[in-house]
């Protein structure tokens, strides 16, 4: 009775503070930042930073009251902090954000190695990421209206020598 008891008590505590505590493995090889570093990367403030962890905009691991972002989500925030730069309202950039969670991850290990170039494009609506010149040129010539463009692998080569 007195386990069961402390196993609901456990379940609770995890549903009401729903934060991702998971702690970094120092086995694996992902790089992990720190709050400054992410700031000084993305050109944003650390109170922005953790408004958007508020908002669920980009939710990082935490370790007690320490936000721990890997690779990939210090670049979208960079990606996202060049939108807002940009004159893209958040609202817009949410509705991109699934697309970049699902398509960035994916194309993201060519350009930490060095490999490929990366471009994101979009109207807030509709979003690409290319890395040939001529179908930026044909995505640009096409648009209907203005679009966005942030150079991804200029982000990336921001976060060199950068890590917590």
């Amino acid at each position: 009775m007195h386990n069961l008891k402390e196993g609901l008590i456990k379940q609770l505590s995890v549903k009401m503070f729903k934060t991702k505590t998971s702690r970094p493995d120092p086995a694996t090889a992902e790089a992990v930042f720190g709050s400054n570093d992410v700031a000084r990367i993305s050109g944003i403030t650390l109170r922005q930073l953790q408004w958007w962890d508020e908002k669920k905009v980009v939710s990082p691991n935490q370790d007690g009251h320490k936000r721990l972002y890997v690779a990939h989500e210090v670049v979208e925030i960079a990606v996202i902090a060049e939108l807002r730069r940009k004159g893209m309202p958040l609202q817009k950039i949410r509705r991109i954000l699934r697309f970049l969670d699902r398509e960035m991850s994916k194309r993201l290990a060519g350009v930490f190695n060095g490999e490929t170039e990366l471009h994101l494009l979009t109207d807030g609506k509709a979003a690409h990421l290319e890395g040939e010149r001529d179908s930026i040129i044909n995505i640009l010539k096409r648009a209907k209206q203005p679009m966005f463009l942030v150079c991804v692998s200029d982000l990336v080569r921001r976060m060199d020598g950068t890590k917590a």
